[in-house]
């Protein structure tokens, strides 16, 4: 396992070239005041990588002020942010400091910054450019020195193309951007992530720390996780919470979690693939020996009522010379498993079979 500290109380967890990288640029964008923009899924660790800024920078000594701009109903949202003044609206029966205020000398981490309405967005970028903001009701400028680090999981590009967003606002922001890439696309970081997650969870319920079997780690390896880590944690929390013997197998995950099939991935639709020769004849083989064993399966029916008749095939062949289907099936999977390179979720294209099934029957012929 490979552990990146941060400080005492927060740490970036991961082995991957991406994690690595990303956590050289944390470190380096750290020590200015210059806006990020964190960019990636829901559940990706935005909020992490906010945090670790802020831990690497000079304000590390105060706290980092976050706000989720997508939980706050639009009708307080400028109160939230700017504060107000006592009588600015009903209901203001005092003054209120807003969230730049309190953030004034420390990071203000913006989550779902794509959420703020216009209208608030035109006072964002004011604040950004002159430091300075008028609380509601106010009449007097308040000057605070705060550094901004904004996160979304939508393309912004896209959001400013629909005039959702504004242009100068969003390049504003983007002067260092971040992206932050899907668990499924840096699978070297799940098994750390797994372990971290079931250690926690362990020392936080004060219990013995569950063991995961191999067959499970593969499962959890090879499973799309559309909600990346966020839905990793939850997973291993609530296998640890159903377990029983201290053991996590194949099948308490497997019943945690559905196969997941990413909408683009659409199948039946012909598509122009580059394959070299050495694929394109794996394939093959793989499409042959699927296709034989179907027809095997008729001709076991076929020799078995001819036998029991005559005492042998209608060919001449003796009954112990045909192939057993499950001989068949096994070896069709392993040869899937080795053109695939243990990936059981090609495997399982290649061979027609759904990802439970075939961990079944990996499962049941010990391969």
């Amino acid at each position: 396992m490979n552990l990146e500290p941060i400080n005492k109380n927060h740490e970036i967890i991961g082995k991957s070239k991406q994690i690595k990288d990303l956590i050289d640029i944390a470190k380096q964008v750290a020590q200015s005041d210059i806006s990020v923009l964190l960019y990636g899924e829901s559940g990706v660790g935005k909020d992490v990588f906010a945090r670790a800024i802020h831990n690497f920078s000079k304000r590390a000594n105060k706290e980092l002020i976050s706000v989720n701009c997508g939980a706050i109903p639009e009708g307080i949202l400028e109160s939230e942010l700017f504060g107000h003044t006592k009588g600015s609206f009903t209901g203001a029966i005092g003054d209120r400091k807003g969230y730049f205020e309190i953030a004034d000398g420390s990071t203000l981490f913006l989550d779902e910054i794509a959420e703020l309405p216009l209208t608030t967005q035109v006072k964002l970028l004011r604040v950004l450019e002159t430091k300075e903001f008028m609380p509601l009701g106010s009449e007097r400028t308040k000057k605070v020195d705060v550094r901004i680090i904004a996160a979304t999981n939508k393309d912004l590009q896209e959001e400013v193309d629909a005039k959702r967003f504004r242009k100068d606002l969003y390049f504003r922001l983007k002067a260092v951007t971040l992206y932050i890439p899907p668990l499924r696309e840096r699978r070297e970081d799940i098994n750390p992530l797994i372990e971290h997650f079931l250690r926690q969870y362990a020392k936080q319920n004060n219990i013995p720390l569950p063991s995961i079997t191999k067959d499970a780690y593969d499962f959890l390896n090879q499973y799309y996780w559309p909600g990346n880590i966020r839905e990793l944690k939850n997973t291993i929390e609530t296998a640890a919470a159903l377990d029983k013997d201290g053991v996590l197998d194949f099948d308490i995950f497997r019943s945690l979690l559905t196969p997941y099939y990413p909408k683009e991935e659409v199948r039946n639709l012909p598509v122009h693939l580059e394959q070299n020769k050495d694929s394109l004849n794996g394939e093959m083989i793989l499409s042959a020996l699927i296709e034989i064993k179907k027809d095997l399966n008729e001709l076991k029916e076929f020799a078995y009522k001819s036998y029991s008749e005559t005492g042998e095939t209608s060919s001449g062949l003796q009954v112990d010379e045909i192939v057993p289907i499950d001989i068949l099936e096994k070896e069709a999977i392993k040869n899937a498993l080795i053109f695939t390179k243990n990936n059981k979720r090609k495997a399982a294209q290649l061979l027609g079979l759904s990802e439970r099934t075939l961990y079944r029957k990996i499962k049941e012929y010990g391969l």
